[in-house]
């Protein structure tokens, strides 16, 4: 299957004391895809169901990120639909991060002219995705042509593999933000050779101190001391911890 890694999901994060947000790009390689594509295609062999899915919701759209390589699926890497107001399974999962079995959409009335329904895909178990910051992802959901109220031991391996699967996104999140914060750390390296005056920062946990003894985090004094230049120190907490004796 032919996966553009180019592709990437576009989140917007806040840090605590700043009014701009940051946009921080989750890319999901064709590595990563590949070991998906294992997940849902175990996922079909062992429920004995035609279709096992990995939804990637992005923007105002639900799109089939991986879909299992079985006998009558009929989802295919790339299709999408707008997600408010589809009637999908995977909008209320997205919506109400839980669970959702429907053991049957043509006998139940909340179900029964759903989407999937003109694709005779009538049953549905999904699970919801969660990013680190507890934005959805997506869903890791398998459905049936037939009615099936799938067992307890089906449940209990999708949680496994959805476990699995934000393991993986938790890597691939954290990777980038610190991608991230490297980058800007360095944007500030010009400015640090010309600073004029003198600040200290901690050995080991990278907190700064002002010309009144008091500590900070970094991002704070870089922007209420833009003329520093910085020596090494080592901070209250630090000393107590790497050198008790010390003290």
């Amino acid at each position: 299957m032919f996966f553009d890694a180019s592709k990437v999901i576009t989140l917007k994060t806040g840090r605590k004391g700043k009014m701009q947000q940051e946009e921080i790009n989750v890319v999901i390689t064709e590595e990563i895809i590949q070991d998906w594509q294992e997940i849902v295609d175990l996922l079909a062999e062992l429920c004995d169901i035609p279709a096992a899915l990995i939804m990637r919701h992005q923007e105002a759209d639900i799109e089939v990120l991986v879909s299992s390589q079985s006998d009558g699926n009929p989802y295919y890497p790339g299709d999408k639909e707008h997600l408010a107001d589809s009637g999908l399974y995977c909008e209320t999962v997205i919506k109400s991060q839980e669970k959702l079995l429907v053991a049957d959409a043509l006998s139940d009335p909340l179900w029964q002219n759903n989407p999937d329904t003109k694709l005779n895909m009538i049953s549905y178990l999904g699970f919801p995705l969660l990013l680190p910051n507890r934005k959805p992802f997506g869903t890791l959901c398998i459905l049936d042509e037939r009615a099936n109220a799938y067992n307890v031991t089906i449940e209990h391996l999708m949680l496994k593999f959805k476990q699995l699967l934000e393991t993986q996104l938790e890597y691939i999140y954290v990777n980038q933000v610190l991608g991230e914060k490297n980058k800007r750390l360095t944007d500030y390296l010009p400015e640090l050779q010309a600073l004029r005056g003198t600040i200290s920062i901690c050995s080991h946990c990278k907190d700064l101190k002002d010309e009144k003894g008091n500590w900070y985090r970094i991002e704070k004094l870089l922007i209420n001391h833009p003329d520093a230049r910085f020596s090494h120190g080592i901070c209250p907490r630090c000393l107590e911890k790497h050198y008790p004796d010390c003290q």
